[in-house]
């Protein structure tokens, strides 16, 4: 069988804190949720990626680093041969190389950026904290390579496998603009948090977004998806309609999935931005 998936990452797995898969198909411009899947290891998330399976998922989290960081480094130019770089080396060391480039840096610009980041509005993915995509690039990328998926645009893998970058704060935001509607912090998960969880997902039924999909859930799903205060699931069926575009893109003949014909072979792109 094949899967569209959307997956909320996380660079440091537990019970508490896994990474979610949220599995389905679409149809007819119908999303339809089948299952939701926790991952509490990375050893974990490793075997799922490496079973045998047919899937077009959208991960979130960075598969690339700013390609002026990456000169200014010295470190490969070639995505593969950077990924391995990158995994060689320990959280506490790319801490540090990221902090000194940063600290040589005027105030307002420490950071490098990748093309996607403004249009996406997401992070730089060489942060290290708050939230920490940099330590979620290197967890995930190199294993996503070491599995052998296909991953348009970077690198030409296992064609039944294919993996792109999402962000569900893209699709968030044309829904809510600056409203919250998630917090892994108690104290902050608030009646309006819970409101605006509430109006994401009924927008999501609505099709009320520029991916013109609607979701199709069950009672007992949409309760599931209001009540996860931390946002995890929501955000992985967020990345699920991503897919669910780049599947009907990739049926319509897009090339890549509906990537843009120019990205940066060595920043990537996060779809549908």
């Amino acid at each position: 069988m094949s899967w569209l998936l959307g997956c909320d990452f996380s660079s440091s797995p537990t019970r508490t804190k896994p990474i979610v898969l949220a599995l389905g198909g679409s149809k007819d411009g119908r999303v339809t949720l089948s299952k939701i899947e926790q991952i509490t290891s990375l050893t974990a998330f490793e075997a799922w990626l490496c079973q045998p399976a047919q899937w077009l998922g959208v991960f979130d989290l960075p598969f690339g680093l700013p390609r002026e960081l990456v000169v200014h480094l010295g470190w490969p130019v070639r995505w593969h041969e950077l990924m391995a770089h990158y995994a060689s080396l320990s959280r506490a060391e790319i801490r540090d190389t990221f902090a000194a480039f940063c600290d040589a840096r005027p105030v307002g610009q420490k950071f490098a950026h990748r093309a996607a980041d403004k249009p996406a509005g997401s992070s730089p993915s060489m942060k290290w904290v708050n939230p920490p995509v940099a330590y979620m690039l290197h967890a995930g990328a190199p294993r996503l390579l070491a599995a052998g998926v296909h991953l348009p645009g970077l690198y030409d893998g296992d064609r039944t496998r294919v993996a792109l970058e999402g962000y569900p704060g893209l699709l968030a935001r044309e829904v809510l603009g600056s409203r919250s509607y998630k917090s892994d912090n108690k104290a902050k998960q608030t009646p309006d948090r819970l409101i605006a969880r509430k109006d994401l997902i009924h927008a999501l039924e609505m099709g009320q977004t520029r991916l013109q999909l609607r979701l199709k859930l069950t009672h007992a799903q949409r309760d599931a998806l209001t009540d996860d205060a931390k946002g995890d699931s929501l955000d992985a069926v967020l990345c699920l309609m991503q897919a669910a575009w780049a599947q009907t893109r990739h049926e319509q003949g897009a090339p890549d999935y509906g990537l843009p014909d120019n990205i940066d072979p060595l920043e990537g792109w996060i779809i549908s931005a």
